[in-house]
């Protein structure tokens, strides 16, 4: 005898996440970062708060993906500009999307300084160590020895130093409050990774000052690589140079699992 179960939806887009193509590279994860903030943002009921700051990368067109109210801030400058959002809008909450080129490069002073002053704004910083959107060129995340547009006989760290560790320099800083990184390489990574974000957010909410939540992310097409093997080499390369884990929670925040 058939038994009528009635249907329930168990997975679909977020609110906060518009219904649209994006322009991203088969395998590349900036698509489940969006997805990743935008849940968070629909499970905090924070949307019609959220202010996001696009940077200039492969993610520039990330003002096309969320569903919430978004600028654009030239190259770099996306902490600046959130910085005075912020500000001069205290009940928002602000965010900027950036990727490691405009982070660790062009905009090192902004994210220094905003980190430093404690600015109240969240940053989620995707790190793929390489210029994605420009030719797959070195950036200051390339991994020691790895081969790209622009060292193709490796970053050979004597002539052209080792990579920046975000995560551990903006965690030293007096005015953060929650500085963490996680990877998006597989499905219990993922979940952490939105645990985190959650909780970058709720820092903001609290006035505990900066925080930002830096992602390992893949870049198949620059890489050369099938987006099953930039998986694995997330896991086998990135992670050991750029470990994951919390590197500064604020005391108010100690004690909650993510």
């Amino acid at each position: 005898m058939a038994i009528d179960v009635p249907a329930q939806v168990v997975y679909q887009r977020p609110k906060s996440l518009r219904d649209v193509h994006t322009h991203y590279c088969p395998g590349c994860t900036h698509g489940v970062a969006h997805r990743l903030v935008a849940e968070v943002m629909d499970e905090m009921n924070i949307r019609e708060q959220a202010i996001g700051v696009a940077p200039v990368g492969c993610s520039v067109f990330a003002y096309n993906y969320f569903n919430c109210d978004f600028v654009e801030a030239a190259h770099g400058r996306a902490p600046a500009m959130a910085t005075g959002i912020k500000r001069v809008l205290p009940d928002r909450i602000v965010f900027t999307y950036q990727g490691d080129g405009d982070l660790a490069s062009i905009g090192m002073a902004e994210i220094m300084h905003a980190a430093g002053r404690g600015e109240n704004i969240t940053v989620i910083f995707i790190n793929n160590a390489i210029y994605g959107m420009t030719g797959g060129q070195m950036a200051p995340t390339t991994l020691p020895g790895q081969k790209t547009t622009s060292s193709p006989a490796g970053r050979d760290v004597e002539q052209m130093g080792f990579p920046l560790k975000m995560a551990e320099l903006l965690s030293k800083m007096d005015g953060s409050g929650y500085v963490v990184r996680r990877s998006l390489h597989d499905s219990a990574n993922i979940r952490k990774a939105k645990k985190a974000i959650r909780l970058a957010f709720e820092t903001q909410q609290r006035g505990l000052g900066f925080s930002l939540v830096e992602l390992l992310s893949t870049c198949p097409t620059n890489w050369g690589l099938t987006p099953l093997e930039a998986f694995k080499w997330v896991e086998e390369h990135m992670v050991p140079v750029y470990p994951l884990g919390d590197y500064k929670v604020a005391a108010a925040l100690e004690g909650i699992k993510v």
